[in-house]
């Protein structure tokens, strides 16, 4: 008998058992998008390389024996080049397809050519075992299309792959969680029956555009749509409100929340599980904290696949298992189809990436029966891009415009006051004993941190790690709530999403979509009067980043033409003019979907270019009371899984200049996997977070 895997404890299962147990699962998983031959005969065939002397040796432990390219070219040689790809890279990756002559490198065509030309172990004792079915050589024309089919179907293979070995090996059957969508109907019911009838007239507005969002939810076919409530109006129950009701209409079996700050993740994640149970909510993020429990343990898995009925993640986390070539990564995108899909805060899509996300979202809808909606306040001009990927497209907005444009929304002024020195900003703030003031760097919020004096002074920006920016959060929500000073300077981190409500707001400029989250945090509930609620907005003498350069001009051409900015007419214009000067070719900076729309289908090159997270950084993680025992087990390399992701919690983004500038001052201990370790704890201040100054006042970061 030829076997597949062996345990510690002498159990055995055989290729053939492995085989027959992976296809069907991964035939059950593509069933929902009609690609069950495709995934079928890739689980039929991935191991036939285990029929082989040389891979049996290894099970005893023998030498390292290639399995994956035996059935990788079986498939090839028939035409089913969906299944080749799957099969060569269910263990290294998606491959590209590289040149018919290929011979060097690990492109699909180099390693068949490779093994004709070479050979490989003899496996032909699959013939006496497996039986193939009729093969399915029917592939789209469209090249691009067809690259999502493979990823999708890889998806299958892959996770089934894994489950059928984990089960065999561990014995773990406690895997997913279906949609109840009656019990998560019930239970949203019974949280907002409070709100009605409602208690004033903000209220009631928040009430209406709720019954109004669930209604569309209960009628609407699937499909993509937009979600415009302006902030403050509840759309984030609104659109959880929809998706519940969109999702027992139309037979959907996942609602997936997908956020671009990791800053708010948690906030959602807690409505949701508030309304809905803990049970019924997976976080998927790189700094999620999970405990040692049963339950723990079990939402540890299903990060793996995504098998819960309701996943709140990230823009990086989702956009990245789509177009990275991981097995790891690609294991969730099967469960992707057939579920609601909310991007929120949807003006925060990557420029450098809009075109290939949105494409992905176009093919979700047009093939794998997902519903997507774009929800935020700001809502950015995407339906001439949408209709380059989905010609059918007709646009359709949940929200009517004139709850968007009721008084009752527009709570704020804004003002535009000119340019300042750092010091005169801080004479015009120290005015006030609460404010929010919003700058576009971390230097810069941190200079003026430092000539900020007096009672209730604070700082937040991503040079904090996220428990402590978690902790001052809390301090300054118990401040504004008790009326105490409250002074807060902040990157843009603090804009989308947070909860926090300010009689002030400072605002350096920006785009016009931070200009008006910005105002969100001003005057939420619409307490006090519009015309002493004021976002200020202007510029520092020391300018911007020249990331921002192109923002800050487009909203400069809208704020000159438009007296009200927060206007639905003012956003498309802004977006509008955004694109055009960034130029149709920064839409897809690396040039994604013209790679994928080649006969060459570089999965590999395209995994290595698709990065929503600038590549040139590294994590620092600071050692504190809290986190000292999780960095003892990194450097004993005794760390599993859940302990990285609890020391997410204290680590910080730098750049590779200021890594080096710490390497030279010998201020960071390496670890194997490229993150480090801060080392000179005078460079961790708990009022800024990471100060790159050095003790003796040779600046690290300038």
């Amino acid at each position: 008998m030829y076997l597949a895997h062996i345990t510690e404890d002498g159990r055995e299962q055989s290729v053939k058992e492995h085989l027959e147990n992976t296809a069907k699962k991964a035939a059950d998983f593509a069933e929902p998008f009609h690609q069950e031959k495709h995934a079928y005969m890739a689980g039929l065939m991935h191991d036939i390389g285990k029929y082989s002397d040389e891979f049996q040796r290894r099970l005893h432990g023998g030498p390292k024996v290639d399995h994956s390219t035996a059935g990788a070219m079986e498939a090839y040689e028939n035409k089913m080049i969906v299944e080749a790809f799957c099969i060569a890279g269910h263990h290294a990756g998606l491959p590209n397809f590289g040149g018919r002559a290929d011979l060097e490198g690990t492109s699909l065509n180099a390693r068949i050519n490779r093994s004709k030309k070479v050979g490989l172990p003899c496996y032909r004792g699959w013939e006496n075992e497996i039986n193939l079915p009729s093969k399915n050589t029917e592939i789209p024309r469209d090249m691009l299309e067809l690259s999502y089919r493979i990823r999708m179907v890889y998806s299958c293979l892959v996770d089934a792959d894994f489950l059928d070995t984990e089960e065999f090996m561990t014995g773990i059957l406690d895997r997913g969680r279906d949609l109840n969508v009656d019990l998560l109907q019930d239970r949203l019911n019974t949280f907002i029956a409070p709100w009605f009838p409602a208690s004033n007239e903000l209220n009631l507005l928040r009430c209406n555009i709720l019954k109004h969002v669930m209604k569309e939810g209960r009628e609407l076919d699937q499909g993509l749509y937009t979600l415009t409530v302006p902030t403050g109006g509840g759309k984030t129950v609104a659109s959880l409100a929809f998706a519940i009701e969109h999702a027992k209409r139309n037979g959907l079996k996942r609602i997936i929340y997908v956020i671009p700050y990791t800053s708010i993740i948690e906030q959602t994640a807690g409505i949701f599980r508030k309304i809905l149970g803990n049970e019924s909510v997976l976080e998927h993020y790189s700094n999620v904290e999970s405990g040692e429990d049963e339950e723990s343990l079990f939402h540890l898995r299903a990060t793996e696949n995504w098998d819960m009925p309701v996943v709140v993640t990230t823009s990086v986390q989702f956009f990245e298992s789509f177009f990275k070539n991981r097995a790891s990564s690609s294991r969730k995108l099967h469960n992707v189809a057939n579920s609601v899909i909310i991007f929120d805060e949807a003006q925060m899509l990557p420029v450098p990436y809009i075109k290939p996300c949105i494409s992905l979202l176009t093919e979700l809808v047009k093939h794998y029966y997902a519903s997507v909606v774009l929800c935020t306040a700001t809502q950015p001009s995407l339906t001439n891009i949408i209709r380059e990927f989905y010609t059918d497209y007709i646009s359709y907005e949940l929200c009517p415009s004139e709850y968007y444009e009721d008084r009752l929304f527009r709570r704020i002024s804004f003002s535009f006051d000119g340019t300042f020195s750092y010091e005169k900003l801080i004479e015009r703030l120290n005015g006030n004993e609460q404010f929010l003031c919003i700058v576009n760097s971390r230097r810069a919020a941190r200079e003026l941190f430092n000539l900020m004096n007096g009672e209730g002074c604070f700082h937040l920006s991503t040079s904090m790690y996220p428990e402590h920016r978690k902790r001052v959060l809390l301090e300054i929500r118990e401040r504004l709530s008790k009326g105490e000073p409250c002074k807060v300077v902040a990157t843009s981190l603090i804009e989308a999403g947070v909860d926090v409500d300010f009689p002030c707001v400072y605002r350096q400029i920006a785009g016009i979509d931070s200009l008006l989250q910005a105002g969100g945090r001003c005057n939420r509930e619409g307490k006090r009067n519009k015309d002493e609620s004021i976002v200020h907005v202007f510029d520092l003498e020391c300018g911007s980043p020249e990331m921002f350069s192109m923002q800050i001009g487009a909203a400069g051409y809208v704020i000159e033409k438009y007296e009200d900015i927060s206007s639905k007419e003012a956003i498309k214009e802004y977006f509008d003019e955004l694109f055009y000067l960034k130029g149709n070719d920064s839409l897809d900076q690396y040039q994604i979907i013209k790679q994928l729309s080649t006969i060459q289908l570089p999965f590999k090159d395209v995994s290595d270019e698709f990065n929503l997270i600038d590549s040139n950084t590294r994590t620092i993680y600071i050692e504190v009371e809290e986190s000292s025992s999780l960095i003892e087990k990194v450097r004993f390399n005794i760390a599993n899984k859940n302990d990285y992701r609890k020391l997410g919690l204290f680590g910080v983004n730098i750049y590779e200049y200021q890594y080096m500038s710490l390497k030279e001052h010998f201020a960071v201990e390496d670890l194997d996997d490229g993150k480090c370790i801060l080392i000179d704890s005078s460079l961790y201040r708990f009022d800024v977070g990471l100060d790159l100054e050095y003790k003796e006042g040779e600046a690290i970061m300038i």
